[in-house]
This record gives C-alpha cells, structure tokens and sequence, in this order.
C-alpha cells in the first residue's frame, strides 16, 4: 500500500491533481450528523467552532519538602475558583429569569464543593499520603468520588451522571488554574452563529448570549445534564452527542440545527434550506400554541377539571416547572439534600430548601416526598450506623423508604419539622415513601403530630390543621391493600415506575429484560385501578406521578380510570394539557372499559394509540 508522502507528491504529481477537487467537492457537500435532541427549536445560520485551550497537567510526584507548597498551591487555586464562580453568579443578572433560576443553585454547590468539601480533602490528603503534585491529586480524587457516585445502584442515573459531572466540572476549574490555562471566551461569536464544540460546561452556557447564539451543537453531553438543562432554560435550539460534529464542520460555513429533531445539517443544498425555513415557521407556530396553554386551565371538553403538576428532582428545575403551566409540584424528591455530603443536612438546610421551593410556586403546593433511601440509592452522609441496604442479593426488597425511616425517626423528625415550618409559607402535603402495610402509615404520623406539638410549645407558626400526610402506591402489596391504607393515609399517590417494576420484576436498567418492562401490561393497569378506586370510594385525593402521567398518549386512559390529578415531568406538562382540552370524560371512561376488558398487552398498546390517532383524526 503507498504512503502518501511529501517525496511521492513531488514525484509524482499526475495522481494528485484531481485530488483537490475531489476534497474541495466532499467538503461542499451536503453532511446530516445526528445526536440527541436538546433544546427544541430550529436554527440556520455560519458554524462558528470553538475550543478550549488545552489545560496541560501531566501527572507529578513532589518530594516530602514540597507538601507543604502543594497544599498552599491547591489552596490558591480552590481560592481563585471560588472568585470566578462568584463571578459568574454576579453575571447572572443578564441573563433570561429561567436561566437565572437555573443556574444558581448550581453555583451555590460549585462554591460549596470549592470550600471545605469532599474533594479538597481527599486531594490534600493525597498531596501528604502519596506525595502528589496539587493537580495530580485533583484529578486522582475527583476521578475516585466520581466513580464511586457512578457505582451507587440507583434508578436515577440521570441523577448519578449529574453528580459525578459536577465533581468533574469543579476538578477542571481547579486544574485549570492550578496550571494557569486560560478559560473559553465567547464574546467573539458573530451574531446568528450556530456554536459548534467538543463539550459544553454549564459555566460555558451561563456565558452564553440568546439574543447573539442561534443554535449549539456539541459531541459530547447528555439530555439530563445541567448543561442541557441551562440551554433549555435559555431557549437556544440544541443538539449534543453528535458524533463527528467538530471535525466535519469548519467555520463560516452554512449550517441547520434542528434541536427537536436532534439533528445537523451541515453546508444544506437547498432543498434541506427550505425544508428548514417550513420547520422554522412550524415550530415558530407551535410554540405559540404551547405557550398559550400555559395560561389556560386543564380542563376536558366537557368541563371536567384535570390537575397537571410537575415532578421536581433538584430545585434548579423550578425555571422549567414555571415555563410549562404547571399547577404545583405533585412530587418533589428529597434526596438530592442528602447527596455529596457526607454529614447530614440539619433542620435549617431543609428548610431553606423547601421556603425556596414553596415560595417558588406561590401558593399552587408542593408534595414533599420525604427521604426515599436504601435499596438501590446509596448516601455517604446516611451510611453510618446502618448496614448497606444494597449490598443483598434483592437491594430493591430491602430496607428502604418509610421501612429504613421509622428504624432511624430521628431522620423524619427533621424532616417533619422542617416541612410543617415551610407549610406556614404555602400549601404543602407529605408524602411517605414505599408504604407496604397500614401500620406504616399509621406509625409515621404519630412522629409527624408528635413533632407538630413540640412546634406548637416553641411557638413557631404552623397552619391550624397540619398538612395532609399521604402515601406512595408503588408494589403490588399496597395496591392490594390500598383499602386498608386509605384508612390511615390522606391521599395516594401512585407510582407506576416502581410499581410496574414490582408487579413485572424487570429491572428498566438491566439490558436483557428491560424489553419486558410495560406499563401496559394489564396486571399494572388493574392495580392501578384497584389503588384509584379505592381512594375515590373515600373521597380521598389520589395522583400518579410516574411516567404514565407525562405520556400524552396514556392521559386518556388514565382519566378514564377515574384519576383527576396527574403529575410528571415538567417538558411534558403543555402536551398533557393539550391532550386533556381535547377529551371528553365520558369517551375516556368508555375507552378505559374497553382497555380493561384486554388481557394482551399488544392489543391493549394497540388501542392506546388507535385513541390517539381518532382523537387527532
């Protein structure tokens, strides 16, 4: 095979002379690189590709003498970083109130883990034990924690990347001024441009300017990053994961991104131009559409009102709860207070976190689930003094939920505190986690009035009755005794991820049976109708806030099922309620019959989306 050298070029010229053209004709054509579809939204406009200077940390070994240096240079350094994210922070004022909302608490925790954190540390401790330079020690604990978070067996892993990408962003900062490398710069980007890079941090998209970026598309980044989540709370069309992107592109060069498709067009002919522009305009006119029913209520067309609320995982996601009409929060998670830390969140953290959230919402509610530990989650800060509920051959039946908190109450007591203290602020209910038996339930609200009273004698403001105590349905054993529960409970919320796990025992995150994971199968809908049918004979409040509820195509039958309150992720919100302003309640319940009369799944999937394409049709 012949090398193509300098030499044979010179030699012989003949071969290369329509090489040229033959480059210069695959750099005009038209190229379609595909990734995930991040920010919706269509763009054209000239590729401006960017970089960040490389930050150069070889690994290093100091001698004993320079410990103490290094120790001083890493102090520097988290000093410094501590100054740009404060900069950062106090940049944040131009920016959309969305992303403002977005990113703050995301700063808050860079500056937390840049002060006496986990991560500084372990790297002083690597500086003295392993005679590391500063920067090598960075890397090595930072890589150590990150993979330590990855390992945790937890249903969230979208939570997990987040986590360990964190502690990698802060490392990067580190290293980056420990080596003095400069930081990315956008203020050169031409207006219109489409940014095209290797990777995006969410310190590099708080930099970003909407009215000035047209669209960003990147390698490397996930859908459930902060990243992604900074670019949707900007309104820049996005797409990241594209395979190939930064080496097929070249600057000024003409370029669609299409962000709901997740897809780049890279120099378009002009036929893929004009199909551009028509998506422009559509999108332009469905955005419109989905934005008017934010303000609209839920309500079928035959004036059955719906509740559509949103789920909440960290409270950075509050800009997209506002933008997407939700009416409150039906469920927010409480672990992320517990999460990389490895002391336990006192009464005053829980409480700050929850006045932020309530006030956030003004007055529309929140269910606040308390801590949801133990079985596939696993928490530095909770492990001592328990044994690893993760470490067993069934992590999932272990002890975990309301189970692992009524063995630790002194948990639930801050906890409870902290919740009836928010509740004085707005409307709130909590949510018990996992409940299997009634006495769970009743066993938990004896703490929750117990601490009410001692609220009471210190004199703090609480609503006159306390806020309603419910609990998640989410195994078949509660949905059976759901009668039973609702005795003890104020109101259910069921689960449909966990419980369809549970009624199926397919684990989604195992590839060889995630297949048999539905939600559809008819043993999870006659749960679910037995556990709503059982709130609704005592008048009780019932919701269900697993993916079911964001599923468009699922909100009929649902409704048909009797449920009135449906809570999901909030992206999903507007399509829910363009869903429910087009139904009647009683062709949902006549659907839901029908469906319930199956015993296939397939059969019960083709009629779910027969319903849809009639109620489009």
């Amino acid at each position: 095979m012949k090398t193509d050298t300098k030499a044979d070029r010179t030699e012989d010229p003949k071969p290369e002379k329509p090489a040229e053209p033959r480059r210069a004709a695959r750099r005009s054509r038209e190229l379609t690189v595909r990734g995930l579809p991040i920010a919706p939204g269509v763009a054209i406009g000239p590729v401006y590709d960017t970089t960040e200077p490389p930050a150069e940390a070889p690994r290093r070994n100091v001698r004993v003498a320079d410990v103490e240096g290094e120790k001083q240079r890493l102090a520097t350094a988290a000093a410094a970083s501590r100054k740009q994210v404060a900069k950062l922070k106090a940049r944040l004022g131009v920016l959309p109130e969305e992303a403002q909302e977005e990113l703050a608490p995301l700063l808050d925790a860079y500056a937390m883990m840049l002060g006496e954190s986990r991560l500084l540390r372990g790297a002083r401790k690597r500086i003295e034990t392993e005679l590391l330079a500063a920067e090598t020690a960075v890397t090595d604990e930072a890589e150590a924690i990150a993979q330590a978070i990855l390992a945790a067996r937890d249903d969230d892993k979208a939570g997990l990347r987040r986590r360990a990408g964190e502690v990698h962003e802060i490392a990067r900062r580190l290293t980056r001024n420990l080596t003095q490398a400069g930081f990315r710069s956008f203020k050169d980007v031409p207006e219109g441009s489409i940014l095209i890079a290797e990777e995006l941090t969410p310190a590099d998209a708080a930099l970003l300017d909407p009215t000035r970026i047209a669209g960003v598309a990147t390698e490397e980044g996930g859908s459930d990053g902060h990243t992604a989540i900074m670019l949707r709370a900007l309104g820049i069309p996005s797409v990241l994961g594209a395979p190939g992107i930064t080496e097929a592109a070249k600057r000024g060069e003409a370029c669609v991104l299409d962000g709901t498709a997740g897809m780049v067009v890279l120099r378009p002919g002009e036929k893929a131009l004009e199909a551009a522009r028509e998506a422009l305009a559509a999108h332009a006119k469905e955005r419109s559409k989905l934005a008017k029913l934010r303000r609209l209520p839920a309500v079928t067309s035959d004036g059955e009102e719906v509740d559509l609320q949103a789920n909440l995982e960290i409270p950075a996601e509050l800009p997209l709860i506002a933008q997407s009409g939700a009416h409150g929060i039906g469920l927010l998670r409480t672990e992320f207070l517990f999460l990389n830390r490895d002391t336990l969140p006192d009464e005053e953290a829980h409480f700050t976190a929850y006045r932020q959230i309530v006030e956030a919402v003004a007055g529309d509610g929140v269910t606040i689930r308390v801590l949801d530990w133990g079985g596939e989650k696993d928490m530095e800060a909770l492990a001592e003094g328990m044994e690893p509920t993760h470490a067993g051959p069934n992590p999932a039946l272990g002890l975990r939920g309301i189970r692992m908190l009524l063995k630790r109450p002194e948990l639930l007591e801050v906890q409870f505190s902290a919740i009836l203290r928010a509740a004085a602020l707005g409307p709130v209910r909590v949510l018990l986690p996992m409940v299997t038996i009634p006495a769970e339930v009743s066993q938990a609200r004896e703490i929750y009035e117990r601490v009410g009273k001692r609220l009471r004698r210190r004199g703090v403001a609480l609503p006159e009755k306390l806020p309603p105590l419910g609990a998640m349905i989410e195994t078949p054993g509660a949905a059976l005794a759901a009668d039973a529960i609702a005795l003890e409970a104020d109101f259910f919320a069921i689960g449909t991820n966990d419980l369809a796990m549970y009624t199926l025992a397919v684990d989604r995150g195992e590839a060889e049976v995630a297949h048999l994971y539905d939600p559809l199968h008819p043993a999870v809908l006659r749960l679910i109708q037995f556990a709503t049918e059982a709130a609704l004979r005592l008048r009780m409040p019932v919701s269900v806030c697993g993916e079911m509820a964001g599923n468009p195509r699922l909100v009929p039958l649902l409704l048909g099922l009797g449920l009135r309150s449906l809570s999901m992720n909030a992206s999903a919100v507007p399509r829910a309620k363009q869903a429910v302003r087009s139904l009647t309640i009683d062709d949902c319940a006549r659907f839901a019959r029908r469906v319930m009369e199956q015993s296939d799944p397939k059969r019960i999937q083709e009629l779910v989306m027969g319903f849809e394409s009639g109620a489009r049709g």
